[in-house]
């Protein structure tokens, strides 16, 4: 827990940070993460469930004067957007204290401050070349593209673990199955045996 705290607040020296981590979160736990943020600054909030159960957790988050600004009960994903209203300490939580022995592994993606302009428009006399709007622009469309994989390999690590659960309760029904076949007919050669059996007593009794 203290370890992915430290790793959020390890990233407080940039202007502009985001913080992505994908951690576990057993059963009957809560993992809390703290970030400092200063007024007027506007954050990002994301997280989804990859693997165990429903895929749902209880997510809160809470200002540096414990108003809670975000809460939801047993979600698989979600987003949240807001602008801190006041300097101070913000605290968001990950509960699956509603689970009995489902373990979970969540990923978050904690957006702090806009992102620094390429190139700054303050002290510029002209406005930007043709070859610097291009650099804005392969810029913002890498960010999408990093978006998109980061969402893509989410979605892959939910769908593997899904078809490896499958997988496996397909596996322990096929074993549960031969074992019914085999009881089954381990049963029915008693059965015809002592058929047999009793009529070749019968007809002992019969012929004295």
């Amino acid at each position: 827990g203290s370890l992915a705290a430290g790793l959020v607040l390890a990233l407080a020296a940039c202007a502009a940070r985001a913080s992505e981590i994908t951690f576990e979160l057993p059963d009957n736990a809560k993992q809390c993460f703290y970030e400092e943020i200063a007024q007027g600054t506007k954050c990002t909030l994301e997280f989804q469930v990859i693997t165990g159960g429903h895929y749902d957790v209880d997510c809160r988050l809470e200002g540096p004067n414990g108003a809670v600004l975000y809460k939801e009960m047993k979600k698989q994903y979600d987003s949240f957007t807001f602008t801190a209203s006041r300097n101070g300490t913000y605290k968001f939580c990950f509960s699956n204290e509603f689970s009995t022995f489902t373990h979970k592994t969540v990923y978050f993606d904690f957006q702090v401050g806009e992102d620094p302009p390429l190139f700054p428009s303050e002290n510029r006399v002209t406005a930007l070349t043709q070859m610097e709007s291009a650099c804005v622009s392969i810029h913002e469309a890498l960010k999408s593209v990093i978006d998109y994989q980061t969402h893509f390999r989410l979605r892959e690590a939910q769908g593997r673990s899904r078809a490896e659960d499958l997988n496996t309760r397909v596996a322990y029904w096929s074993i549960g199955e031969a074992i019914i076949l085999l009881v089954v007919s381990v049963g029915q050669v008693f059965l015809l045996k002592s058929f047999f059996s009793d009529k070749r007593t019968t007809t002992t009794r019969v012929g004295s």
